[in-house]
């Protein structure tokens, strides 16, 4: 257990940070989700930009790394772009 006054609120703010985290990480993941079941390309499109933007976001805040945002964001164009 923490012995330090600091040490319990480190403790509850990593909580905080860490639920938050896997909300908005799951929030992207439903996105992606949705953006692979469309079969439309200009609401594929759509969808694209809001999933690469929230991909940007989870990497700059260090929820995924830079790469891994960068090799779906790459994956999913090849998707979006394959849609006739």
């Amino acid at each position: 257990m923490a012995n330090h006054k600091s040490a319990l609120k480190r403790i509850r703010a990593n909580e905080a940070k860490r639920l938050r985290n896997r909300y908005q990480a799951k929030t992207t993941r439903t996105f992606i989700k949705r953006l692979k079941a469309a079969t439309d390309k200009v609401e594929a499109m759509e969808l694209y930009k809001k999933v690469a933007s929230m991909l940007d976001k989870l990497a700059k805040k260090n929820v995924i790394h830079k790469n891994n945002a960068s090799n779906k964001k790459s994956r999913l164009a090849k998707f979006v772009n394959a849609i006739g």
